[in-house]
């Protein structure tokens, strides 16, 4: 780092915005938009760029969750990570590069904390900068920021916490959908322009939904214009919490996270993620049949070290829940496995006997199986 650079990083960290006195922003650099077919099937493009890879690829993501559930602690983790070239999330290797981080709700005191917290005898990253103050993205801080990246040529990271703090006042005449998409869109722009990833933290709506993108706050023109969307969110059982992401270049996947409250720090989990949001119970009874399918609860319990009768009724319940599937011989599977544990060939549809009444009604309309009782609910111990 030169000295010119050294002295915007710390205009940038001292003063009172993300904006150093007497930057001018450059004027836009037009850049190509259309081409023919054949000139596009030509052209050869660099491999995707990852900030941390698996989950932040360069481009626009966007990090929601419920208040207080840990977002800030996994950004700031991520950006001084990435910085640093250590392990993102405790076992991701990073590629070391300049980070910027807008953290818009905090202070330069509890910053301090949190990165004492994080780094322990660890030196702070020289590529890190941080600042509390930011000017809305449409009144100056789409091009601060941009100035910062033509500053820190090669930077990999840009944290936006939060995104409300940047977005700025709504153009009038607009609707609620056109209104999040067009705020997205001046932080799709950097991101697009540098080849950086620029990661914003947003928040989750208080209603709760199956569908993880329908949880973000806003209109889903807010999931739409970003490359990806990663929702935390708090998970029963085994695990602090589970990472749910999906995007344009990155594999949709649910990640199981443990929060190291000495460290402040989110550690990825092993396995897949649907075991640690089980409770301990259930877990174990996943882990046994995915090796011995076809268990009998007094062989899963057994095998497992708990009670014969606790382990009967939360098969029983699992079963009733649709978490495992159960033969007449009171043996227990996971759904998509026959005994063997491969995922069974689909059965021919039986047809009924033909007469010379039905024939002609018959042909192509087989007759299909009853709907099996729905099991009853007992208990769950776990």
């Amino acid at each position: 780092m030169n000295s010119n650079d050294r002295s915007s990083h710390l205009r940038l960290v001292s003063g009172d915005a993300v904006h150093a006195p007497g930057d001018q922003p450059d004027a836009a650099v037009p850049f190509r938009t259309s081409w023919t077919a054949d000139e596009l099937m030509a052209m050869t493009f660099p491999e995707t760029k990852w900030a941390v890879p698996g989950v932040i690829a360069e481009g626009l993501s966007l990090l929601a969750g419920p208040p207080k559930v840990g977002k800030s602690w996994l950004s700031l983790a991520t950006a001084i990570a990435v910085a640093a070239g250590t392990r993102a999330l405790g076992s991701i290797p990073v590629e070391p590069g300049p980070v910027l981080y807008l953290a818009l709700e905090d202070t330069p005191r509890r910053l301090q904390s949190r990165m004492r917290k994080i780094l322990g005898n660890r030196p702070a990253p020289k590529d890190l900068t941080l600042a509390t103050s930011c000017p809305t993205l449409p009144q100056g801080g789409e091009e601060a920021i941009a100035n910062w990246l033509k500053r820190n040529v090669g930077a990999r990271l840009v944290v936006i916490d939060v995104f409300a703090k940047v977005r700025g006042t709504t153009p009038p005449g607009l609707s609620a959908y056109d209104a999040d998409y067009t705020a997205m869109g001046r932080a799709k722009r950097l991101a697009d322009t540098f080849g950086v990833a620029v990661m914003l933290v947003h928040h989750v709506r208080k209603m709760g939904s199956d569908d993880f993108l329908e949880q973000v706050s806003g209109t889903n023109g807010l999931a739409g214009a970003a490359d990806s969307t990663l929702v935390l969110k708090r998970a029963r059982g085994t695990a602090d919490g589970v990472l749910h992401i999906t995007g344009r270049d990155v594999e949709e996947a649910e990640h199981a996270l443990s929060f190291q409250v000495e460290t402040g720090t989110w550690h990825l989990l092993d396995g897949p993620a649907d075991e640690h949001a089980l409770s301990a119970t259930r877990a174990a009874i996943v882990r046994h049949l995915r090796q011995h399918p076809a268990s009998q609860p007094r062989d899963i319990a057994e095998a497992i070290g708990m009670s014969r009768d606790t382990v009967k009724k939360t098969c029983a319940r699992m079963a009733s829940d649709g978490q495992l599937c159960v033969d007449a011989a009171g043996r227990y599977r996971l759904p998509g496995t026959d005994p063997a544990g491969s995922v069974p060939a689909v059965p021919a549809v039986p047809e009924p006997p033909s007469t010379s009444e039905n024939t002609a009604i018959l042909r192509g309309h087989p007759v299909l199986p009853g709907v099996p009782a729905v099991p009853s609910k007992e208990s769950d111990p776990s």
